[in-house]
């Protein structure tokens, strides 16, 4: 039972012992760069492996020891110390990368909120701009309707002047003429008028 007990009681006193105190005399490394976080898990990756080979080797020489549980405590002990401050060591440098990604989403999140909104005001534009061709071509369309009714109104206009003056000039013309024959035939007139009076006695 006592046996048991010993691995609980290990960690008890080691989370209350010197390093506690040591711990909060002396607060855990705090990366500034990605580089020095990577570095910290690195070197807590590193305490843990050679942690747990040291203990294997000296729980292993415990067997030659005369008094084996106390010297597989102390191993362990050692070990459990190492664990801590491997952790302790790794704790901030993990919550740093947590907060650098953090960041990383953040700005990737900026980053596609403002190339949707460029996307959108690049969208925005060509379809102001297609408005803006559609009404000038609607209102060149719209001119050249109306150039055509008012070449077409003029062409009338044109016409039916030139077809008055014709009606005028025919008008003259009949005008002469049939004062040309009136003419003729009072002479005729006066002629015929002439020659009786010639022939009577």
């Amino acid at each position: 039972m006592l046996a048991k007990l010993c691995p609980i009681l290990l960690i008890l006193l080691l989370a209350a012992g010197p390093l506690g105190a040591a711990e909060a005399d002396s607060p855990p490394p705090v990366p500034r760069t990605p580089e020095e976080a990577e570095a910290q898990r690195r070197k807590a990756d590193a305490m843990r492996r050679e942690a747990e080979r040291r203990h294997a080797e000296e729980e292993a020489g415990c067997y030659r020891q005369i008094r084996v549980n106390d010297c597989r405590d102390q191993a362990r002990e050692r070990r459990i110390r190492t664990l801590i401050e491997a952790r302790r060591i790794e704790t901030p440098a993990m919550e740093f990368q947590r907060e650098s990604r953090r960041g990383q989403v953040e700005a990737e999140k900026d980053r596609r909120a403002a190339e949707r909104s460029a996307r959108e005001a690049r969208q925005e534009e060509r379809a102001a701009s297609h408005r803006a061709k559609e009404s000038a071509r609607a209102d060149e369309r719209e001119r050249k309707r109306l150039d055509r009714e008012r070449k077409a109104e003029e062409n009338r206009k044109k016409r039916a002047e030139k077809e008055a003056k014709r009606r005028l000039e025919a008008e003259k013309r009949a005008k002469k003429q049939a004062g040309r024959s009136e003419k003729k035939a009072r002479e005729r007139a006066r002629t015929e008028a002439s020659g009786v009076d010639d022939r009577q006695p």
